[in-house]
C-alpha cells in the first residue's frame, strides 16, 4: 500500500511538471487572475501592531476537558469564522476541525484495556501544522507553503486543484471543493473578514492565521473552555510547553517523521 502511494506521488509530480503545464501554472497564478477573482488570498493577511507571534506555533488538546458539547461549539465557531460551506451531500463535505473516536484518531495506539473514558470520547482533529509537512513538498505550484512560524498555509489563487497535497497528507486534514462554496446557499451569514473560496481548490485549518495577525487566539481555542491551549513550542515558559512538561502527551502518527505541532493530553 505504501509503495503504491509513493509510486503515485512520484508519477503525479513528474506529470504535473513535465507535460507542458508550467505555462498553464504561470497563468493560473498570475496577479491578473488573482485580481479578477474578486477574492483576497489568505496568504496576504496583514499583521497589526498587536499581532501574536511565535517561533513555532503549537497546540495542546486536553482530552480530559472535552465533551460533545465543546467539540460541536468549536466546529460551529470555526465554520462561521472561515466561511466553511455546509453541503447536503456528505461527499462534498469541507472540514477544518471535526471530531472522531480515539481508535480512528490514534490507530497505532490501541490498547486492550483502554480507559473507558477514551473509547467513545469525541476527540477534535485538525491540520497538524507539521514541522516537516509532506503536503508542502507535494504541491507543484507552492499553493501550499510553510511560514517561518511553522503554520502551513494555502494560497487559493495558486491552487490548481491537482490534490497532490491531499494524497501526501497522512491525516486526512484537507478538503477539496467539488462544488462552489458560494453556491447552493452553503454559506450562512458570510464573514466578510475572511475570503470565500472557489470550486476546484483545496482548503484546511490555518491555525486562524488571520486572527493571530490582529492579536487574537484561534477561534477554537477561544470557545474551548480551556480544553485547547495555543502557544509557542519554542518558548520553554509558554503555557503549551509547561503543559507538555507536566503531562503525558501523544501525537498523531508521529512515527512518520512529520513532527506534528498538535499534542493531545490523555
Amino acid at each position: 500500500m505504501e509503495n503504491s502511494r509513493r509510486s503515485f506521488l512520484k508519477f503525479a509530480g513528474v506529470s504535473a511538471l513535465g507535460l507542458g503545464s508550467l505555462s498553464l501554472i504561470d497563468g493560473l497564478t498570475s496577479g491578473d487572475v488573482a485580481a479578477s477573482s474578486g477574492q483576497s488570498s489568505e496568504a496576504t493577511f496583514k499583521r497589526s501592531k498587536n499581532a501574536l507571534t511565535a517561533k513555532r506555533w503549537g497546540m495542546v488538546i486536553d482530552t480530559r476537558k472535552l465533551d460533545d458539547g465543546i467539540c460541536k461549539e468549536m466546529e460551529k465557531a470555526c465554520r462561521a469564522t472561515h466561511n466553511i460551506p455546509e453541503h447536503k451531500n456528505k461527499r462534498h463535505e469541507i472540514k477544518w476541525i471535526w471530531d472522531a473516536h480515539y481508535k480512528h484518531v490514534f490507530p497505532g495506539k490501541q490498547d486492550e484495556f483502554l480507559a473507558e473514558r477514551l473509547k467513545e470520547l469525541p476527540i477534535p482533529v485538525l491540520c497538524n501544522q507539521c514541522a516537516n509537512p509532506p503536503c508542502v513538498q507535494a504541491c507543484p505550484t507552492q499553493a501550499t507553503f510553510q511560514r517561518e512560524d511553522g503554520i502551513v498555509m494555502m494560497d487559493f489563487h495558486r491552487c490548481i486543484g491537482c490534490r497532490f497535497c491531499m494524497a501526501a497528507c497522512p491525516y486526512g486534514s484537507r478538503s477539496f471543493n467539488f462544488r462552489d462554496p458560494r453556491g447552493d446557499n452553503a454559506i450562512k451569514n458570510e464573514n466578510k473578514d475572511f475570503p470565500t473560496r472557489m470550486k476546484g481548490v483545496v482548503e484546511k485549518c490555518n491555525f486562524c492565521a488571520e486572527r493571530l495577525a490582529v492579536g487574537k487566539q484561534p477561534i477554537c481555542v477561544e470557545v474551548s473552555k480551556g480544553a485547547l491551549v495555543f502557544g509557542d513550542l519554542e518558548d520553554p515558559q509558554s503555557e503549551v510547553r509547561q503543559l507538555l512538561k507536566k503531562n503525558y502527551a501523544i501525537r498523531r502518527k508521529q512515527n512518520l517523521g512529520t513532527n506534528p505541532s498538535v499534542y493531545y493530553l490523555v
